[in-house]
């Protein structure tokens, strides 16, 4: 298994990311991030790379499109022993990212307010944390997901043990990564499905 080169975090619940960050790039890792979770990091003081800067694309729609890019996903997706795969890489500029911190927008405690429009809850229906997180799942083989602050130790141990985590631990993190997003997938569902579409205004120009 290859050293690590790279991380893309890109966070809610920012609690620890700067130790975590800067532990990374003492190990010689790049970091990638966006917004909120850039600014965090670069205030104290570790050296951030925008997920823009890195695909040449800007962020767009009020956010709606930051991370939904084939630079990103290549980096995350390709299988590191395939050969068809490097061979495609190399062609097209994708560089591996190796680690993926990602939390999910609060959909919940956005819905818990009791004013909470349809519009708003919406807006907080995450759609590049997910895709990102499904994506390194899947490619649990070459990729370490986190979406949990309490696993940054153990991430950052075994990369200063061997410049990599083990293939069981990135394992056990993408279970992990599967289970939030079946709660969070059923969340909205089950706030969705209780819409009266007759009595709400969101339809009322259709």
């Amino acid at each position: 298994m290859k050293k690590v080169e790279r991380a893309l975090i890109s966070l809610t619940d920012k609690s620890g990311i700067e130790e975590f960050a800067r532990a990374l790039t003492d190990l010689g890792v790049e970091i990638l991030s966006t917004g909120g979770t850039a600014k965090k990091m670069r205030d104290a003081g570790i050296t951030v790379t925008d997920v823009s800067e890195f695909t040449g694309f800007p962020e767009m729609l009020n956010g709606r499109v930051k991370t939904l890019h084939p630079l990103v996903h290549g980096g995350i997706l390709n299988q590191r022993e395939n050969s068809d795969h490097q061979r495609q890489c190399k062609e097209h500029g994708i560089r591996d990212i190796d680690i993926v911190a990602v939390n999910l927008y609060a959909f919940e405690k956005t819905v818990a307010d009791p004013d909470c429009s349809l519009a708003d809850a919406i807006e907080n229906i995450d759609i590049g944390g997910p895709t990102l997180l499904r994506a390194s799942a899947k490619n649990f083989r070459d990729v370490t997901v986190i979406v949990d602050p309490a696993d940054y130790e153990q991430v950052l141990a075994e990369i200063r043990e061997s410049g990599n985590t083990t293939l069981k631990t990135r394992f056990r993190l993408a279970v992990k990564v599967f289970q939030l997003t079946s709660t969070y997938d059923t969340t909205i569902a089950d706030w969705l499905v209780k819409v009266d579409v007759n009595a709400n205004p969101y339809f009322s120009g259709e």
